[in-house]
């Protein structure tokens, strides 16, 4: 079994080192680039083998179906976010949005205040319709995807204040995506108040990048 465990794995290290040249598919980490769909059946692989021996009376041949599958399934879901990736940042071009990528390998979208909501509001700005509407139409391409919508405000006020606001701006969201043809059981929306600064709150600038709404797109399993 332990040897079955180790080639799984090295040949799931083996693609991912093929595919460290390819073009436009890949990430630094380290200084090594590599392609994240192949990070994900590795990590897939690794995932599948925590599950076979969480299975105390599991047959052998069952051990090998939760690894092989753990890494079909890592594989898949990281083919499924990288094209996701590329389209939502051909839609976001130039509209002040940034995608990116969680450290647990989600699609990220960082939207900020200043081009979402008014000053202590929660109505979306009409000029952000548009972006949304960028964003609410590859959302719909499939319904393969879970969606977090999360709300942060600066450190300007208290919990009291911020929390609601940013619970509010996240459900704003949220309800105009769901206007937009996606189903609400698959968004969830929690507000943050200023809590996971990304910048400096000494400075207005800093505040500023803080107030934001972060989209992020996990694929469903």
């Amino acid at each position: 079994m332990r040897a079955l465990v180790i080639s799984t794995l090295v040949g799931a290290g083996l693609v991912l080192s093929g595919c460290q040249t390819m073009s436009g598919q890949g990430n630094d980490i380290g200084g090594v680039s590599y392609d994240k769909s192949a990070l994900g059946a590795l990590i897939g692989a690794a995932a599948g083998y925590g599950v076979s021996k969480g299975i105390n009376n599991g047959s052998s041949s069952q051990n090998n179906r939760a690894i092989a599958i753990g890494a079909i399934l890592g594989g898949a879901s990281g083919l499924y976010l990288d094209n996701k990736e590329k389209k939502l940042r051909e839609q976001m071009a130039g509209t002040g949005v940034d995608v990116g990528r969680n450290p647990d390998g989600s699609v990220q979208l960082i939207m900020p205040g200043s081009i979402t909501f008014d000053t202590n509001k929660s109505n979306i700005k009409p000029n952000f319709y548009g972006t949304l509407n960028k964003v609410a139409q590859v959302l719909a391409e499939d319904n393969k995807s879970a969606i977090l919508v999360t709300g942060y405000t600066d450190n300007t006020g208290n919990d009291s204040i911020n929390i609601p606001l940013s619970q509010a701006r996240a459900q704003s969201v949220k309800t105009y995506l769901a206007g937009q043809g996606i189903s609400s059981s698959r968004i969830d929306a929690q507000g943050m108040g200023s809590s996971n600064p990304i910048a400096s709150n000494a400075t207005a600038a800093g505040k500023e990048q803080n107030r934001r709404v972060e989209i992020s797109i996990y694929a469903k399993q």
